[in-house]
């Protein structure tokens, strides 16, 4: 699996953390960090998955993973791309209730007041999953929130699938492999997931909203 580089902070943060990007001036949000932790450490025990297993194929240490898993560490997008690639699944099974055995679900609607949301606070991006959330869904769609300056990254990164939105609100700057977008409201974008990519919002004063659709192709 293709091991993307360690990621640089984002702009709109101010100290370092270990998942590669900067911690914000905003308090801490343990609960979002323990609910997320309890996901992956479920879905890697479900699948019979060490530590030092996932650690390997991530490059990420023991010792982070473990914090992860225990809601000490507040993992970027990019950390959970990775993760999330490893367990054979999309970023939507990080959300909602822990995995069962199978991953199945029959749910065809998700009701607007009744959206999971994956809340990276330190980089100021937010994903919400309009989409009922199973862990064998293999098509997914949300709704991302960009803070002003939020950003996934100055590092590009790779996971499976493929992926492609539509901008609602604001500006985003996309970048593929050695090419950069700037996406306005009403402009669309898609390409394979395994290309190098990143994403940001430039605004400094707006937030950014866009559409997205993630397609894990993937075993």
């Amino acid at each position: 699996m293709r091991k993307p580089a360690a990621a640089k902070p984002a702009k709109l943060a101010t100290s370092r953390n270990k998942s590669g990007g900067k911690a914000t001036a905003k308090p801490p949000e343990p609960a979002m960090d323990v609910a997320v932790g309890r996901r992956i450490r479920d879905l890697r025990r479900v699948r019979q998955f060490s530590l030092e297993m996932v650690a390997t194929h991530t490059d990420l240490s023991i010792g982070f993973l473990s914090q992860i898993e225990r809601g000490l560490s507040s993992p970027s997008l990019r950390v959970l791309a990775m993760l999330a690639d490893v367990l054979g699944v999309g970023i939507a099974a990080l959300f909602g209730a822990s995995p069962s055995a199978d991953g199945a679900s029959d749910q065809v609607v998700t009701r607007g007041l009744q959206r999971p949301e994956l809340k990276l606070w330190r980089t100021g991006v937010s994903k919400q999953l309009l989409s009922p959330a199973s862990t064998d869904n293999r098509l997914n769609l949300f709704l991302v929130h960009l803070e002003p300056g939020g950003s996934t990254g100055d590092e590009l990164y790779t996971h499976d699938g493929e992926e492609a939105g539509l901008v609602l609100e604001g500006e985003m700057m996309l970048t593929v492999d050695s090419e950069t977008w700037s996406l306005k409201t009403g402009d669309s974008f898609r390409f394979a997931s395994r290309r190098p990519h990143r994403f940001s919002n430039p605004a400094q004063d707006a937030k950014a909203v866009v559409l997205w659709v993630n397609c894990v192709t993937g075993a």
